[in-house]
């Protein structure tokens, strides 16, 4: 199928934008957080237990279940399971403190006094400000069971895909070598004899130290054949270099499946190959081994209603003529925008633009934004992405103002698809990163220190991790064909 609003969007093919979407049950807080609570919610108000009462079956395991157990699953992304009694004991304490602190769950997406979403997510595992009390007023009670009788009813939990129908992985586990970032493209042949309905995928990294993003791409002509040695690979920075191809999924830390409701799926035409593009950052001779990264694909046995359709807005490193691209902005050289961010800088921006085509745009159909994601580096600690209407108007579409690089996801809005926001030919996708290279931000500090340099430096655009990133992942909706 054609990548419509991808056709003729400028992108750096290797970056990493959009993790997945959770597979626990869909919900949205009426009290999550940034929303403001009424009344005594305490524990022991507004209805909840007391701490004479608080147990972990009746009060604790439903909140885990919802918001805690995507990742903290056995084999899961999380540094641990929280699946039974003993185990949510053992953690009693960080969990009570990190709800607290809402830094659990890790849910970035957030309205800001500047950015008002105007719909909810699907997945929503925000806590209330009643379930954030519970958590503490079981810790606090000195975490009693309770009767087993009054657990909820068990939930399908998996770290990986459900349903997985087919898995793809290199033929030949890749060697890492110590030194610089490496960029491999993987050629896999899911053997397509018609077309196929992609309902569900996930990428499973082999050696997650060292995997620091991956991006699959459909290849329909065959083509990256024609580059891959003998292991059916071959070396890629800068993109993988395929024509017609379309970014089918990507995942990043915190990533976790990507699933889609029953009439959405992603086309392959038969003979369609597939390029996973796999980022191994090396952070020491220590992280240096074999990965085997594998990719798990779900279908549909039926036709869908609407493709989805995964495309890169950003990363711009000038200004075009029609001013798109890369904005004016502070620190910018007298010959015109650049992408610098000075060392020491804090709060510093950058801002890019991208005006929706005719072409982009089928006559007899407005695309639907189904979801969003962002993607910065280390550096990175606020995005915001701005749709800006033909008549003046503006909708913001995701701000995420605590960027942290070790959880990444896309954010799926919670609405019928005729209630999906539509986009329009001469809309404005406009994205604001805003950047923090001192000492000051743990990540920066981490990242310098581990390669021997003791002060930050400039940093610009680029694919390595020591470099930045302004990236914004979008997924649309067309009928399908």
């Amino acid at each position: 199928m054609t990548n419509h609003l991808g056709a003729s969007v400028a992108v750096l093919c290797g970056a990493i934008l959009l993790a997945c979407s959770s597979n626990s049950p869909s919900s949205s807080p009426a009290n999550s957080a940034g929303a403001s609570s009424t009344g005594d919610e305490s524990a022991g108000g507004a209805g909840g237990p007391s701490l004479a009462d608080v147990t972990y079956h009746k009060h604790v395991e439903p909140i885990l279940q919802r918001s805690c157990q995507s990742c903290h699953v056995t084999g899961g992304i999380a540094p641990f399971p929280l699946l039974t009694y003993s185990q949510a004991k053992a953690f009693a304490g960080p969990i009570a403190q990190q709800t607290k602190d809402r830094t659990m769950p890790p849910w970035l997406a957030e309205d800001t006094a500047e950015c008002a979403v105007p719909l909810g997510w699907k997945d929503d595992t925000r806590l209330t400000d009643l379930e954030i009390a519970t958590l503490e007023a079981w810790q606090v009670a000195g975490m009693p069971e309770g009767d087993p009788s009054d657990a909820p009813p068990a939930r399908e939990l998996s770290p990986e895909l459900r349903g997985v129908q087919l898995e793809l992985q290199p033929t030949t586990p890749f060697a890492l070598q110590p030194g610089s970032d490496k960029f491999r493209c993987f050629v896999l042949d899911p053997k397509l004899t018609k077309d196929t309905f992609v309902n569900g995928v996930f990428v499973v990294p082999g050696n997650d130290a060292v995997v620091h993003h991956v991006l699959v791409f459909t290849d329909p002509k065959g083509k990256s054949l024609e580059k891959a040695d003998a292991t059916q690979s071959y070396d890629c920075f800068g993109g993988v270099s395929v024509d017609d191809s379309q970014l089918l999924t990507a995942w990043a830390p915190g990533g976790i499946p990507m699933e889609f409701p029953s009439n959405i799926a992603a086309t392959l035409s038969a003979g369609t190959l597939l390029v996973m593009q796999v980022h191994y950052h090396p952070h020491s001779a220590t992280d240096v081994d074999s990965d085997t990264t594998r990719l798990q694909l779900r279908f549909s046995d039926t036709a869908p209603e609407y493709d989805a359709v995964n495309v890169l807005i950003g990363n711009f490193r000038a200004r075009a003529s029609n001013g798109d691209g890369l904005l004016p902005g502070p620190d910018d050289p007298a010959s015109g925008p650049a992408f610098v961010i000075p060392a020491n800088a804090r709060a510093h921006t950058e801002t890019m633009q991208y005006t929706i085509k005719a072409a982009d745009v089928p006559a007899a159909f407005a695309p639907r934004l189904y979801g969003v994601g962002g993607h910065m580096h280390y550096a990175g600690v606020d995005e915001k992405v701005t749709l800006e209407h033909s008549d003046g108007s503006s909708t913001c579409l995701m701000q995420i103002p605590r960027w942290d690089f070790d959880w990444q996801r896309r954010y799926d809005y919670d609405a019928p698809i005729d209630q999906l926001l539509a986009v329009s030919a001469g809309d404005k996708f406009n994205i604001r990163c805003t950047y923090d290279n001192t000492m000051s931000n743990p990540k920066v500090a981490t990242s310098l220190l581990e390669r021997g340099i003791a002060a930050p430096r400039a940093v610009s655009l680029g694919e390595s991790t020591l470099d930045e990133m302004c990236l914004v992942s979008i997924t649309a909706l067309y009928p399908a064909r």
